[in-house]
């Protein structure tokens, strides 16, 4: 019998580069200097030049462009009553992880949560929703890079990024971190595994020879790459909090052992680290932020947490048709999300 070598793969149709992405849906020249401004001032809160705190918040996923952008101008009214001790940073997560593959994608997917995939279309709505925002607030976002090939598709909006879970110990996502300029938060495995989460910052603060969309590529590493914990499963699917002071604490032992620039670490809020209990966030950033007053070390490393933040609280099924609902994992309403940020800028 003949071997026959048949690909699995069906190749669709070739997508634009985001260098055809970008002419057509460019950054106006206003915007991009209001990055600029935000990204300093966001390496000033990584690097100890300010002593001012990242709040990284929004919904799970930015599953539809209105009520997004309705969420960030909200924002950006309270940010400006913060701004003095503050960095609101808004989560516009365009790709959404699943852990089992199954699920709603993220926007890149489908622009429209009840059609089917359409990944142009998505790469189109992912940058016109950014840009939208930045032009409506002049808040510049966060997002997840879910996959590093997409990366300069929206290079010129971010603000801040961050590396999932289950994309930091792969070799392609830290290689792509080495050459970003601005923050990239490096998640603690599942396993909860600190060493993976700090080997992950060592190899994206340093530089890189590899291959990346076609092309050989030279990094020169990210200084402001830093790690995120997020919680943890043990074997039995059970979730472990590390937000607490010990954790913090034997943080800072590991960071003192290695070569690292900028030690720093964001908190997230949820996932593991409160089970996905939404509401549970507020009393898990209460205490992130009263272990920063009990310890200067903590107070000088904890640099930032991630909450997720929606108009309404809860999350619901993909067509259940609540405006500025989750249909992802449960999010914080907007009233307890504004009281708690007035309350996270009370702490010294």
């Amino acid at each position: 019998m003949a071997w026959c070598n048949k690909m699995s793969f069906e190749f669709i149709k070739k997508l634009p580069t985001p260098a055809e992405i970008k002419e057509q849906y460019p950054l106006p020249p206003s915007l991009a200097g209001i990055k600029a401004e935000r990204d300093a001032q966001i390496r000033d809160v990584i690097t100890g030049k300010t002593n001012k705190f990242l709040v990284i918040i929004g919904p799970c996923s930015a599953d539809n462009e209105d009520s997004v952008c309705d969420y960030v101008n909200r924002l950006a009214t309270v940010n400006e009553k913060v701004k003095d001790k503050l960095i609101l940073i808004p989560r516009i997560y365009t790709n959404k992880p699943r852990t089992t593959g199954e699920g709603y994608k993220g926007i890149v997917h489908q622009p429209d949560p009840e059609k089917k995939p359409d990944f142009l279309a998505g790469l189109v709505a992912m940058r016109k929703m950014h840009i939208r925002a930045m032009s409506e607030t002049g808040l510049t976002a966060a997002d997840e890079m879910l996959y590093p090939e997409n990366w300069r598709y929206v290079s010129d909006i971010l603000s801040y990024v961050a590396i999932g879970a289950r994309s930091v110990e792969d070799q392609q996502h830290r290689l792509t971190v080495s050459g970003f300029d601005v923050p990239a938060g490096m998640k603690n495995p599942t396993s909860g595994d600190f060493s993976v989460m700090l080997n992950s910052v060592y190899a994206a603060q340093r530089p890189h020879s590899f291959i990346y969309r076609g092309w050989e590529v030279n990094t020169t590493g990210n200084e402001l790459a830093h790690t995120v914990l997020r919680g943890a499963t043990n074997k039995h699917g059970h979730s472990i909090p590390n937000y607490h002071y010990e954790d913090l604490n034997r943080l800072l032992e590991m960071y003192g052992k290695m070569d690292l620039k900028n030690p720093a670490c964001v908190i997230d809020a949820n996932h593991s680290n409160s089970n996905k209990q939404f509401e549970q966030q507020i009393r898990i950033t209460k205490e992130v932020m009263h272990s920063r007053k009990l310890n200067s070390d903590i107070h000088a490393l904890v640099k930032g947490i991630m909450i997720e933040s929606y108009i309404e609280e809860g999350c619901q099924k993909v067509g259940g048709g609540v405006y500025g609902k989750s249909i992802t994992d449960p999010c914080l309403g907007w009233e307890a999300s504004e009281k708690l940020i007035y309350d996270i800028a009370e702490y010294d």
